[in-house]
């Protein structure tokens, strides 16, 4: 199928290309400010499906707003209906169509025309009135408050905030994408007016409050939790604007005559995550956790695992290296240490299942 991308060069555009393009069966044809109107004509007569991304939101001359966002619209809809055809339209509006400035009115007239075509011809519509939308690629220091806090926050600028508990509705790139891809896909007559969700609401002191927190958490090591939601999208958007001088960092090191530790990653509800090394002969830990449990495998070398029961003292070891994956569990109530028994220096991965804490380590060493 051939898709038709207005506004392929904005931030939206960019996006959906590059996922278009990953599909099999799409052949993406791009409209942008650098083509004609006669350009424009041409790309409908050969397009199975259009996005109409092409807008203007901030234009220095405000009679922009009619001329794009509203003539443009006419056009591309009077070409479709000249072609004989039912091309499926997908339409990025924006919830300030309710809204009396000349935005708002422009995009409503935008979205009256596409309705109209829908009526006469019976032509798949699908409307979204679109909330903030952010993600990687935006332009900061724009129209985006995410893309501005990322952008400055990464780069160690600073950042402004008028009002912090202005409320923001937000969706995210990748689920504005996923969606318009369904979209074309669905033959329907329906020109209802659409949304994307899921739709995030934060207030902008917050925004600015988690957004510094993924800053600093290269610093404390804390991962804020990242792995679903808004936080999840927030922090793919931010480090999307990290310069490639910040592509790495370093953690501290610690050493000591048995070799080195190092903490890599703590997480605010599921633990940490660090490595160590030990020489020839050395043996690490020789302690028990009354509730603290931990997971060891090892990288490279050979490792006894040596554990006892500190009430009846029975005694179990396990031998494990590095040319297979096996994880090694500490048991609370069992102590534990780690000899090399190998030639070469050992190198052990380990998550524990909490922070450790210098005021309650639950680490008590054995006398034995």
């Amino acid at each position: 199928m051939n898709v038709l991308v207005t506004g392929s060069n904005g931030f939206i555009g960019k996006n959906l290309i590059v996922h278009l393009n990953e599909l099999e069966n799409y052949d993406v044809l791009t409209f942008s400010r650098e083509n004609s109107i006669d350009e424009l004509k041409e790309l409908i007569i050969h397009a199975g499906a259009i996005i109409h991304l092409a807008g203007e939101n901030r234009p220095k001359d405000a009679s922009a707003f009619k001329i794009v966002n509203t003539e443009l619209t006419q056009l591309l809809c009077d070409e479709v209906r000249s072609s004989g055809r039912h091309i499926p339209i997908v339409f990025a509006s924006s919830i300030q169509a309710d809204f009396e400035n000349p935005y708002g009115r422009s995009k409503l007239a935008a979205e009256m025309i596409i309705k109209k075509l829908a009526i006469e011809i019976g032509n798949p519509t699908f409307i979204y009135r679109l909330p903030g939308v952010f993600g990687k690629w935006c332009r900061p220091n724009y129209n985006s408050v995410v893309a501005t806090f990322c952008h400055n926050i990464a780069n160690g600028l600073p950042i402004q905030i008028n009002e912090p508990s202005k409320e923001l509705s937000l969706v995210y790139i990748d689920d504005v994408v996923t969606e318009f891809i369904n979209a074309i896909n669905l033959q329907s007559e329906n020109h209802t007016t659409f949304s994307v969700s899921p739709e995030y609401r934060i207030s902008v002191g917050e925004l600015a409050v988690q957004i510094n927190n993924f800053k600093s958490s290269r610093k404390s090591l804390v991962s804020e939790q990242v792995g679903n939601g808004l936080t999840r999208s927030l922090y793919s958007t931010y480090t999307s604007y990290l310069p490639p001088d910040q592509f790495s960092y370093t953690v501290p090191l610690y050493s000591d005559h048995r070799g080195l530790f190092v903490e890599m990653l703590k997480t605010k509800d599921s633990g940490q995550f660090s490595f160590f090394t030990a020489h020839p002969g050395v043996t690490r830990g020789g302690h028990y956790h009354h509730s603290k449990t931990e997971k060891f495998m090892v990288i490279r070398g050979t490792a006894r695992f040596g554990f006892r029961h500190v009430v009846n003292n029975e005694s179990y070891e396990v031998v494990t290296n590095g040319n297979e994956p096996i994880i090694v569990d500490t048991v609370p109530g069992w102590t534990h240490d780690i000899t090399n028994i190998g030639d070469d220096d050992l190198i052990v991965l380990l998550w524990a299942n909490e922070i450790f804490n210098r005021d309650n380590p639950d680490t008590i060493m054995s006398e034995v």
